[in-house]
C-alpha cells in the first residue's frame, strides 16, 4: 500500500473517530498481496513450478498445511505475481473465431473448490482467468465452455496452470475430478493441489506451509491491525496475547481481531478494549472451520445460519431450533431441518447430544451449534438474515 494512502487513512479515521478504517485488511477471508513470513515457502513453491521458467509445464504439485498456515494465501499471491510476469499483455486468448496476441502465455488460475461445484462453473473460472473478455454465466453449455478452453490453449506455447483450492474438504471439487475436467487440454495444462494433505495418489513436489510460529503471526496481526485499524486501536501487549491464544492459526487470530473490531465499532468505542477481544476470542471455535466455508454456502443456507447464529439453540433440540428458524422465514420446518442435518454432515455446525431426565432406550435428542466464527460470519455475509428482510 503507497504510503500516502496509509497516512490518509488514519487522517480520515481518526477525524471520524472511528476504529475501523479499513474493514478489507483486516477480514480472514481476504488475502494479502505478500504474504508475511512465508518467504522460504514461496521459494520452496517456485522451485516446484521451475520448469515453467523455461516454457515447459510442471509436474503435478501439492501445497499442503494446516489450518490457519495460510496455504490458499501463498498460493494466490504467488499466481498474481506469475500472471503478471507470464501472463501479461497476451491475457487475450487466441481462439479459432478471433484474434488475439500471437506471444507465448502461461496462466496460473486458482480454483475454489467451496465455490466451483459443476463442470460449467468449473471451466467457467478457467476460462476467467486465462482470458480477460467476459465469460458468460449462462445462455451457453458446458460443452461450448470446454471447446472455447481447447481453442485457447490449442497452441503448443499455451499453459496453464491450475490450482484447486480445498480440495479436500467435505463437498468441494476433488482433484481426481478436475483431472477428469482437465483430460481435454492434459497436454497443456497443470495442477497445483491445495489443502491440508496430498492427493492419495499424488507423485510430484509437494511444499508443506507450517503452521505460524508466535512471533510470525505477531507479525501477521501487526501488518494488518496497521492498515486495518486506526492508530492506538490496539496495544502491542494485546496483538502477541492475541498471537500466543492462536496457537499458529491465523485464521483464526483474524477471526478474533476482526471480531473485536466489529464489536469495538457497534459500541461506538475509540479503541478496542479487551472485553472485545475476550468476547471475540470466545467466539472462535476450537478446532473450527474457516469462515469461508459458510460464506461460501448458497443464500438461503446462510440465511439458515445467521437465523441460528440470532436464536438461542444450548439446550434446544434440532426439531425446536428447526421450528424457530422456519417461523423467521419462508422455509419449512422439514427444510429447515433438512438443511441443519445436511449443514452438520458438512462440518459446518455440530451436532451435540442433549442431557435429558430420560434414562431410557430411545434416541438421545440433540442440538446444533455453528462451528465458525459467528461474529465474522454476520459481518462478512452479503444475504439479508431471515429476521431482516421481514
Amino acid at each position: 500500500m503507497d504510503l500516502q494512502e496509509r497516512i490518509a487513512r488514519r487522517r480520515s479515521a481518526r477525524q471520524g473517530r472511528r476504529v475501523v478504517v479499513d474493514r478489507d485488511q483486516l477480514s480472514p477471508a481476504v488475502h494479502r498481496p505478500e504474504p508475511v513470513g512465508r518467504g522460504p515457502v514461496l521459494e520452496q513453491l517456485l522451485d516446484a513450478l521451475e520448469p515453467i521458467f523455461e516454457g515447459e509445464l510442471p509436474p503435478p504439485v501439492a501445497v499442503v498445511g494446516p489450518s490457519g498456515s495460510g496455504t490458499s494465501a501463498v498460493v494466490t499471491a504467488l499466481f498474481d505475481a506469475l500472471n503478471d510476469q507470464f501472463g501479461g499483455s497476451s491475457r487475450a486468448i487466441v481462439t479459432t473465431t478471433r484474434g488475439g496476441s500471437t506471444d507465448p502465455a502461461t496462466w496460473f488460475v486458482t480454483v475454489d473448490g467451496r465455490r466451483v461445484e459443476s463442470a460449467f462453473a468449473f471451466y467457467r473460472a478457467v476460462l476467467s482467468g486465462i482470458s480477460s473478455e467476459r465469460v458468460p454465466e449462462s445462455g451457453v453449455g458446458t460443452d461450448d465452455l470446454r471447446e472455447r478452453l481447447c481453442d485457447g490453449l490449442a497452441r503448443p506455447d499455451r499453459h496453464a496452470i491450475v490450482a484447486i483450492d480445498h480440495h479436500d474438504e467435505p463437498e468441494t471439487l476433488g482433484l481426481e475430478r478436475v483431472r477428469e475436467l482437465l483430460a481435454p487440454v492434459a497436454d497443456s495444462t497443470a495442477t497445483v493441489a491445495v489443502g491440508h494433505r496430498e492427493p492419495d495418489d499424488h507423485s510430484g513436489p509437494a511444499v508443506t506451509v507450517p503452521a505460524y510460529r508466535d512471533h510470525e503471526l505477531v507479525d501477521v496481526v501487526t501488518d494488518r491491525a496497521s492498515t486495518g485499524l486506526a492508530a492506538g486501536a490496539l496495544d502491542h501487549d494485546a496483538v502477541r496475547d492475541l498471537a500466543a491464544w492462536a496457537d499458529g492459526n491465523a485464521h483464526d487470530a483474524l477471526a478474533a481481531l476482526f471480531g473485536a473490531a466489529v464489536l469495538a465499532s457497534e459500541d461506538d468505542a475509540e479503541r478496542i478494549e479487551p472485553r472485545h477481544l475476550e468476547t471475540a476470542r470466545a467466539d472462535v471455535p476450537d478446532d473450527g472451520v474457516h469462515v469461508g466455508r459458510p460464506l461460501a454456502l448458497s443464500e438461503t443456507r446462510q440465511q439458515v445460519l445467521l437465523a441460528l447464529v440470532e436464536i438461542e439453540s444450548t439446550d434446544r433440540p434440532i426439531r425446536e431450533v428447526a421450528t424457530a428458524i422456519a417461523d423467521r422465514s419462508s422455509l419449512t420446518d422439514g427444510t429447515v431441518k433438512r438443511f441443519l442435518y445436511e449443514l452438520a454432515d458438512r462440518g459446518v455446525i455440530e451436532r451435540l447430544p442433549l442431557s435429558t431426565a430420560d434414562a431410557g432406550s430411545g434416541r438421545r435428542p440433540s442440538t446444533v451449534e455453528p462451528r465458525f466464527p459467528t461474529i465474522a460470519f454476520r459481518s462478512l455475509s452479503t444475504t439479508t438474515s431471515t429476521s431482516d428482510s421481514e
